[in-house]
């Protein structure tokens, strides 16, 4: 039975959106895998296609095939060197679901570029060269999607033509990378091995019959039907007000959007870092009121009592509080050209919230290719390290294990306004926050006792924005 325009176009509405990174080293075929999925599921329209054909004889690496990677690789830097450099990101959709696909690159030199095109993904894809098998970027890839808390991993051992679709070498890799992640101290809850020749599409879009072997799905098959809807934490309420609105005297409404958790109406809610409680009088949106709402809806929320909101604070239940405090412990990817000056103060924005923070000690830095901690006093680009953080004003966070969208971070140079670092925040700082009570004594320093009640003010003030204990005392 056709359907109707205004049916087509509300069943495309309800479909889910997969986010989906590729990750690979270099000529793994990252690119030309994206380029046969769009080929393949017939989402190429003429045009593209045309010129697709044109560029692959002029500019391609694939012989007499169509070289697929075109479809990604638009920078001339990378259809020269035949490598990608920036991320590209694509979109398509099929009768079930909706994808957005980021092509990243391989290279170590741009790790930044790969955490930006991982931040929002659900999904990774692996790519091994069959003939390569598991390699150190191969290693370096898996660390970097667990860092970001992907939890769907596909793991697609490419180019097994070149291999003869040879079973025992696709096992060898398997067993290889399995071997491998058992050593270390992360893991990826849902793991996926398949066997595949991009160029040629087997097992791209539909099943090969030059892997009888192989009982699992296509790729394609797999993206459209892997489960997402457990990704986002619908337990812990989670809304940090981005808007006051105040239309007229009589609405006074909170606008943002849910980052976590559902809200319903009636809910006892309490506003952070405030404490103040209240409950849900009204949940408003464009289309009307609602009784419920769920993450990553966008709501205004109006509340039966007043309280005092403003953009940066959270709402949340009373039952399920995130921490609140002002120090912080977390894993930091540096994106600037310049190194980190850890005496330089960054603006960090943290949901809603942007507020001053300084990085008060780099722990240690990570080898990413190795997994080894190594000791550092500073960081560079690309370089991947632990750090504690204190900010001036308090935080609502979760552990980024938790809910990705309370545990994120970025650090932004309050000079240039450059994006300095993003961080995944894996605790409250416990140690700087119950520091050592720290005694100051005016006499030591030369202070007349005159200027006791300044100095007396400036101690109170610094030990109620950092949490640290610091005593004034005259003699």
């Amino acid at each position: 039975m056709a359907l109707s325009i205004e049916e087509f176009l509300a069943q495309d509405e309800r479909k889910d959106l997969l986010r989906l990174l590729t990750a690979g080293s270099v000529d793994d075929g990252k690119s030309t895998l994206i380029g046969r999925l769009l080929f393949d599921s017939k989402r190429l329209y003429e045009d593209q296609l045309q010129t697709l054909e044109r560029d692959s004889k002029r500019v391609g690496n694939a012989g007499d095939h169509i070289d697929y990677a075109l479809l990604c690789d638009g920078l001339k830097a990378e259809r020269e060197q035949g490598i990608t450099i920036d991320v590209a990101y694509r979109y398509f959709s099929t009768n079930r679901r909706k994808f957005i696909i980021a092509d990243t690159p391989g290279h170590e030199q741009y790790t930044r570029n790969m955490i930006t095109g991982g931040s929002t993904a659900n999904l990774a894809i692996i790519l091994v060269d069959a003939r390569q098998g598991v390699v150190t970027q191969t290693c370096r890839h898996s660390y970097l999607v667990s860092l970001l808390g992907i939890r769907h991993v596909v793991l697609a051992v490419n180019k097994m033509d070149l291999v003869g679709f040879d079973k025992s070498r696709f096992d060898a890799i398997v067993a290889d990378y399995k071997g491998w992640l058992a050593q270390q101290e992360f893991t990826i809850e849902d793991l996926q091995c398949i066997p595949l020749s991009a160029l040629e599409g087997d097992n791209v879009v539909t099943k090969s019959a030059n892997t009888p072997w192989y009982e699992g799905q296509s790729l394609m098959d797999y993206l459209e039907t892997v489960p997402i809807n457990q990704d986002i934490n619908m337990q812990s309420l989670r809304f940090p007000v981005q808007y006051v609105l105040r239309p007229n005297l009589d609405f006074r409404g909170f606008a943002g959007k849910l980052s976590s958790g559902v809200v319903k109406r009636g809910d006892e809610v309490m506003a952070l870092p405030s404490g103040k409680r209240s409950k849900i009088k009204s949940i408003v949106t464009y289309d009307g009121e609602l009784d419920e709402a769920f993450a990553p809806q966008s709501i205004t929320l109006t509340l039966e009592d007043e309280i005092d909101l403003s953009r940066g604070d959270m709402l949340v239940h009373p039952s399920d509080c995130p921490t609140v405090g002002h120090h912080l412990r977390a894993m930091m990817v540096w994106m600037d050209e310049q190194p980190m000056d850890s005496s330089k103060p960054f603006y960090l924005k943290h949901t809603t919230n942007t507020t001053r923070a300084h990085v008060t000690a780099v722990r240690y830095r990570v080898d990413i290719n190795t997994g080894e901690k190594l000791p550092t006093e500073g960081m560079r680009l690309n370089e991947i390290s632990e750090v504690s953080i204190s900010a001036a004003s308090p935080l609502m966070f979760d552990r980024y294990a938790d809910n990705r969208q309370t545990g994120a971070f970025i650090l932004i140079d309050p000079v240039t306004n450059f994006t300095s670092a993003v961080g995944m925040i894996l605790a409250e700082d416990e140690a700087r926050r119950l520091g050592e009570h720290t005694v100051v004594r005016l006499s030591e320093y030369g202070i007349e006792a005159e200027h006791y009640h300044i100095i007396e003010k400036f101690c109170k003030e610094f030990t109620r924005r950092t949490g640290i204990a610091i005593e004034c005392l005259k003699e």
